[in-house]
């Protein structure tokens, strides 16, 4: 996944970067909206270890697939082993801690203080060299640091919706999970089908103003969805899960462009490397953040809650890509 985008960065031209994204993005969405179908349709016929087991021939499918792949030449530096140690440990203690906060949370208190001193130990070893490996040089660059916070916060609150939702549908609207699955489907299928119009648009217009709008619509869909009055009408959350569709495939293709494009070709592997942690964090803190609703109110209203606080997510992830289109105006400004 870290890899993906860095590879289409280095195949096609820097013009049509924002439609190959796009096209990535097309993919990602049909097999996002086949996943919860094909899920729900294993679980309404046997139990859920064959979730994992239905995994085992994709997996040889894509081995096989690698074989076609470009074969890039890499920058050939010397792993250090002992930051890719402090970086496991930093990220492990942290999502540890983070499971354990709500039933242990002296224990999670420990585990965050030993994240945070690895992760103080890894700058600090990592900072001289000129290709860190957390890419902290990258990081120097506001468009790219902006780049990086907008996504973690849009992956929040996106997981935090896309896990809020099969509960809410189950428990507050009694659907069985073969029809929880059906009503998923809108949400990834309208990312897919927005995705190449999407990537074109970038091409052409502010990935800014995109970002922004993009997370503007997330929000709204996911308020929505937490706030209509459904009065036990399923259907009624189509709309709002397709607007959502519609923000995520805006913002998540423009923002991934202006994240790549801000960083020099041979760091592009570091781009998407910093790109999958960004994700990874959000969609971590979003089902944290869902852990959490459960553990403190009860089942039917933290589905909804949980839909809240995932427009108040992305609405900040809207808000932080327009501040970074002001300072790219200001910068644009001072330099004419």
């Amino acid at each position: 996944m870290a890899l993906g985008i860095a590879l289409l960065r280095l195949e096609v031209p820097h013009r049509q970067l924002g439609a190959a994204i796009g096209w990535n993005a097309l993919a990602v969405g049909l097999s996002s909206a086949a996943g919860p179908a094909i899920g729900a349709a294993i679980l309404s016929m046997t139990s859920w270890p064959w979730l994992f087991a239905a995994h085992l021939p994709l997996g040889v499918l894509v081995l096989l697939s690698t074989s076609a792949l470009a074969d890039v030449e890499g920058t050939a530096r010397r792993t250090d082993l002992l930051s890719v140690v402090l970086n496991a440990g930093a990220f492990a203690s942290l999502v540890i801690a983070a499971g354990l906060l709500a039933d242990r949370p002296l224990l999670a208190g420990a585990l965050l203080a030993i994240s945070a001193i690895q992760l103080m130990l890894l700058v600090r070893r990592e900072m001289p060299k000129e290709a860190p490996l957390i890419p902290l040089d990258l990081l120097r660059s506001n468009s790219f640091c902006v780049s990086v916070i907008a996504s973690t916060c849009c992956f929040a609150g996106q997981t935090a919706g896309m896990v809020a939702l099969p509960f809410y549908l189950q428990n507050g609207l009694g659907q069985e999970p073969l029809m929880a699955g059906l009503y998923m489907i809108p949400w990834p299928l309208t990312v897919a089908i927005v995705a190449p119009l999407a990537g074109r648009l970038a091409d052409r217009w502010s990935t800014a103003w995109l970002c922004s709008a993009g997370g503007l619509c997330l929000a709204v869909g996911l308020g929505a969805a937490s706030l209509w009055p459904l009065k036990g009408i399923p259907f009624l959350l189509v709309p709002f899960t397709m607007l959502c569709g519609l923000g995520f495939g805006l913002f998540n293709i423009a923002n991934n462009r202006k994240m790549f494009l801000s960083a020099p070709i041979k760091r592009s592997g570091a781009a998407g490397g910093m790109q999958g942690t960004a994700r990874l964090l959000g969609q971590t803190a979003g089902a944290i953040i869902m852990t959490l609703l459960f553990n403190l109110f009860p089942t039917d209203s933290a589905p909804q809650i949980g839909l809240g606080v995932g427009a108040v997510l992305t609405l900040l992830a809207a808000l932080t890509s327009t501040l970074q289109g002001r300072r790219t105006e200001s910068t644009h400004s001072e330099v004419s």
